[in-house]
C-alpha cells in the first residue's frame, strides 16, 4: 500500500515536491518495545511506534530518536501552517522535547512531545 502511494507521488513531481507522507500505525500492545512509557498526562503514553517520513525535505536514511507520538503530527501541521492549538488541554500544547545524549529516549523536560521538524531539512 505504501509503495503504491509513493509511486503515485513520484509520478506527479509537482505534488511530490510539496508533500510529506507520514506512515505510522497504532501500537501493537507494547510487547516488542524496550523503551520507557512516559507520563505525559493523566492517561500516560503508550509504547513507541515506528514512523516513516517520505518527503523531498526528509533526511534520507536518518533515524530520529526524539520523543514523538501521534499528537506530533498535529503539532507538525500547526507549526508548518502557523495554526493555533486544538484546545488548551490537548497534547499539542506540550513543549518539544529536549533530549539528553546520555538517555536518548527520555526527554529532560518531561512531559514533552515533538513536532517532527527534526525529521526534515527545509534549508
Amino acid at each position: 500500500m505504501v509503495e503504491n502511494i509513493v509511486d503515485k507521488l513520484k509520478a506527479n513531481p509537482d505534488l511530490l515536491k510539496e508533500t510529506a507522507l507520514f506512515v505510522t500505525f497504532d501500537e501493537g500492545g507494547g510487547y516488542w518495545d524496550s523503551g520507557i512509557f512516559l507520563p505525559l498526562d493523566f492517561f500516560g503514553d503508550g509504547p513507541r511506534i515506528p514512523m516513516l517520513v517520505v518527503s523531498p525535505y526528509s533526511r534520507a536514511g536518518r533515524i530520529v530518536h526524539s520523543y514523538n507520538d501521534h499528537a506530533s503530527v498535529v503539532k507538525f501541521i500547526e507549526r508548518n501552517w502557523h495554526l493555533g492549538k486544538l484546545t488548551s488541554r490537548s497534547r499539542d500544547n506540550l513543549p518539544n522535547p529536549k533530549m539528553d545524549p546520555n538517555h536518548p529516549y527520555v526527554p529532560k523536560n518531561v512531559p514533552a512531545v515533538g513536532d517532527l521538524f527534526d525529521m526534515f531539512d527545509f534549508d
